[in-house]
Protein backbone atom coordinates (compact mmCIF):
# COMPACT_ATOMS: atom_id res chain seq x y z
CA UNK A 1 0.00 0.00 0.00
CA UNK A 2 1.45 3.39 -1.01
CA UNK A 3 1.06 6.60 0.92
CA UNK A 4 -0.82 9.40 -0.83
CA UNK A 5 1.21 12.46 -1.72
CA UNK A 6 0.66 15.43 0.57
CA UNK A 7 1.97 18.78 -0.74
CA UNK A 8 4.19 20.91 1.48
CA UNK A 9 2.68 24.15 2.75
CA UNK A 10 2.84 27.12 0.37
CA UNK A 11 5.93 29.27 0.92
CA UNK A 12 5.59 32.84 2.25
CA UNK A 13 4.51 35.50 -0.27
CA UNK A 14 7.07 37.35 -2.36
CA UNK A 15 6.60 40.65 -4.11
CA UNK A 16 5.71 40.72 -7.78
CA UNK A 17 8.96 42.62 -8.38
CA UNK A 18 10.95 39.79 -6.77
CA UNK A 19 9.25 37.26 -9.03
CA UNK A 20 9.83 39.41 -12.11
CA UNK A 21 13.56 39.50 -11.33
CA UNK A 22 13.82 35.76 -12.10
CA UNK A 23 14.54 35.19 -15.80
CA UNK A 24 13.00 31.86 -16.85
CA UNK A 25 13.51 30.91 -20.48
CA UNK A 26 12.81 28.06 -22.82
CA UNK A 27 15.89 26.28 -24.10
CA UNK A 28 16.65 23.20 -26.18
CA UNK A 29 19.10 20.65 -24.81
CA UNK A 30 21.74 20.24 -27.53
CA UNK A 31 24.15 17.87 -25.74
CA UNK A 32 24.41 15.87 -22.51
CA UNK A 33 27.64 14.72 -20.83
CA UNK A 34 28.46 13.03 -17.54
CA UNK A 35 30.42 15.15 -15.07
CA UNK A 36 33.63 13.36 -14.14
CA UNK A 37 33.81 12.45 -10.48
CA UNK A 38 30.09 12.97 -9.82
CA UNK A 39 27.38 10.31 -9.50
CA UNK A 40 24.50 12.77 -9.85
CA UNK A 41 25.60 15.68 -12.04
CA UNK A 42 25.31 15.91 -15.79
CA UNK A 43 26.38 18.81 -18.01
CA UNK A 44 23.78 20.09 -20.45
CA UNK A 45 24.64 22.28 -23.40
CA UNK A 46 21.50 24.35 -23.91
CA UNK A 47 20.55 26.60 -26.83
CA UNK A 48 18.70 29.80 -25.98
CA UNK A 49 18.47 31.00 -29.57
CA UNK A 50 21.08 33.76 -29.48
CA UNK A 51 23.57 31.86 -27.27
CA UNK A 52 24.30 28.53 -25.60
CA UNK A 53 25.08 27.79 -21.96
CA UNK A 54 26.47 24.96 -19.88
CA UNK A 55 24.01 24.03 -17.16
CA UNK A 56 24.64 21.35 -14.57
CA UNK A 57 21.74 19.25 -13.32
CA UNK A 58 21.65 16.54 -10.67
CA UNK A 59 19.69 14.04 -12.74
CA UNK A 60 22.24 11.39 -13.73
CA UNK A 61 20.61 8.71 -11.56
CA UNK A 62 17.05 9.62 -12.64
CA UNK A 63 17.18 8.47 -16.25
CA UNK A 64 18.27 5.24 -17.88
CA UNK A 65 19.17 6.94 -21.18
CA UNK A 66 20.45 10.50 -20.89
CA UNK A 67 20.72 10.77 -24.69
CA UNK A 68 16.89 10.99 -24.75
CA UNK A 69 17.23 14.52 -23.38
CA UNK A 70 18.92 15.79 -26.57
CA UNK A 71 16.46 17.90 -28.54
CA UNK A 72 14.07 18.41 -25.61
CA UNK A 73 12.79 21.92 -24.92
CA UNK A 74 12.30 22.79 -21.26
CA UNK A 75 12.54 25.70 -18.82
CA UNK A 76 15.71 27.11 -17.25
CA UNK A 77 16.55 29.97 -14.89
CA UNK A 78 19.19 31.94 -16.80
CA UNK A 79 20.04 34.85 -14.52
CA UNK A 80 21.51 33.01 -11.52
CA UNK A 81 25.11 33.72 -10.62
CA UNK A 82 27.42 31.05 -12.09
CA UNK A 83 28.02 28.21 -9.62
CA UNK A 84 30.97 25.82 -9.42
CA UNK A 85 30.03 22.18 -8.79
CA UNK A 86 32.33 19.16 -9.10
CA UNK A 87 34.96 21.30 -10.83
CA UNK A 88 32.53 22.59 -13.49
CA UNK A 89 30.69 25.92 -13.79
CA UNK A 90 26.91 25.95 -14.16
CA UNK A 91 25.46 28.98 -15.97
CA UNK A 92 21.84 28.51 -14.94
CA UNK A 93 19.38 26.03 -13.46
CA UNK A 94 17.07 23.46 -15.01
CA UNK A 95 13.51 23.71 -13.70
CA UNK A 96 11.77 20.43 -13.03
CA UNK A 97 8.73 19.32 -11.09
CA UNK A 98 8.89 16.85 -8.21
CA UNK A 99 12.52 16.80 -7.09
CA UNK A 100 11.91 19.15 -4.14
CA UNK A 101 9.25 16.71 -2.92
CA UNK A 102 11.42 13.62 -3.25
CA UNK A 103 9.59 12.43 -6.38
CA UNK A 104 11.18 11.33 -9.63
CA UNK A 105 11.29 14.68 -11.43
CA UNK A 106 9.45 15.54 -14.62
CA UNK A 107 10.64 18.22 -17.01
CA UNK A 108 8.39 21.16 -17.86
CA UNK A 109 7.89 20.63 -21.60
CA UNK A 110 5.74 23.00 -23.69
CA UNK A 111 2.73 21.59 -25.54
CA UNK A 112 4.17 22.98 -28.78
CA UNK A 113 7.63 24.10 -29.83
CA UNK A 114 8.42 27.77 -29.35
CA UNK A 115 11.57 29.69 -30.21
CA UNK A 116 14.52 29.05 -27.89
CA UNK A 117 14.96 31.97 -25.52
CA UNK A 118 11.21 32.57 -25.12
CA UNK A 119 10.54 33.97 -21.63
CA UNK A 120 8.18 32.33 -19.14
CA UNK A 121 5.86 34.34 -16.94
Amino acid sequence: MSTAFVPDPVKPPVSFAAFESIDIRLGTIAAVEAVAGSKKLIKLTVSFGDHTRRILAGMNEERANLAELVGVQTLFVVNLEPKRMAGEISEGMLLDVGSSDGLVPALTIPKRRLPDGTRAG
